[in-house]
């Protein structure tokens, strides 16, 4: 049995409050690797991933300048693939994610800042192999997923309201 391939990482830091890459790298390769295990994903043979540590600032514009939505957001995810391909290039895309949101949306759902944001690396990741959310079958398909990788990363279920 071969090991899945795996999903090489790229990580800028935009804003200081996020300090140092190397801090933030053992959890982002962790989970790439989580989510290329997946039997129902189609991980390309040197696979990459641009991940962008930012401000509740620059993703607020591109936000704005790409869904329409003029706030922040906690994390987004822009694929390298057209929509209508049906398997990702060498070049998955870009995950971006605030620190601002992610902070505060941990913090107010009593999550540990790790843990919320490895679910945000996997929430993105999927969107960049084509998962979406914008049916309630697309949702709870993602969501399914999701809670399972995140169980094998040791991370409590975030959809499980009774935990907090």
């Amino acid at each position: 049995m071969s090991a899945a391939p795996a999903i090489a990482v790229d990580i800028a830091v935009e804003a200081e409050a996020w300090g140092e890459e190397a801090r933030w790298r053992p959890l982002a390769e962790r989970v790439a690797a989580a989510v290329a295990a997946r039997p129902e994903l189609i991980v390309p043979e040197a696979a990459e991933l641009s991940l962008v540590l930012t401000d509740d600032a620059r993703i607020r514009i591109l936000n704005r300048d790409w869904r329409g939505f003029d706030k922040p957001t906690n994390v987004l995810s822009f694929p390298a693939a057209d929509a209508d391909e049906e398997e990702p290039g060498p070049l998955l895309g870009d995950v971006v994610v605030a620190r601002e949101t992610t902070e505060r949306e941990a913090t107010e759902e009593g999550k540990a800042f790790e843990d919320h944001l490895a679910h945000l690396l996997v929430h993105g990741l999927l969107h960049l192999f084509g998962f979406d959310h914008e049916t309630d079958a697309e949702a709870e398909e993602m969501e399914a997923l999701e809670v399972e990788i995140l169980a094998g990363l040791g991370v409590a279920d975030p959809y499980d309201d009774t935990t907090n």
